[in-house]
């Protein structure tokens, strides 16, 4: 079994990319906070069984649709996108929902939350190296 097959190593690394998309998506909205009729949008979180796979037919980036003239994703549960999930923040007369408060507070959770995987990542590379002697 090569290390990359291990389960907790491909958990760890399916979460940095999820951090990683999640901050383009979040960067998205802070640079579009002035478009008319710009909603925010969120990534679902990637879920794991006990095996470290992830959950769900659609995976952690699915599309979802958000109007009738878009294309039909593959699935529609949608469960991709965190969409018109939004409570305590009114939408301004032009159409835009962004919260440069609330992006900013998301972004630096993400920002803590990859440095914590990416940690994680290290350390039990570290620890297997350590238990088969090349450290």
């Amino acid at each position: 079994m090569a290390i990359n097959d291990l389960p907790v190593l491909s958990a760890l690394r399916t979460k940095m990319q999820w951090h990683q998309e999640r901050q383009r998506v979040l960067s998205e909205n802070v640079s579009n906070s002035d478009t008319p009729n710009f909603k925010p949008r969120d990534l679902v979180e990637p879920k794991f069984d006990s095996t470290g796979a992830t959950t769900g037919s659609m995976g952690p980036l699915a599309m979802t649709r958000t109007s009738t003239a878009h294309i039909t994703p593959s699935s529609s549960d949608g469960s991709g996108f965190d969409q018109n999930k939004r409570t305590g923040f009114q939408t301004r007369p032009a159409g835009n929902a962004v919260s440069l408060e609330e992006e900013m507070m998301k972004v630096s959770t993400n920002q803590m939350d990859y440095a914590a995987v990416t940690s994680l990542y290290s350390k039990s590379l570290h620890l297997l190296k350590t238990a088969i002697g090349k450290s």
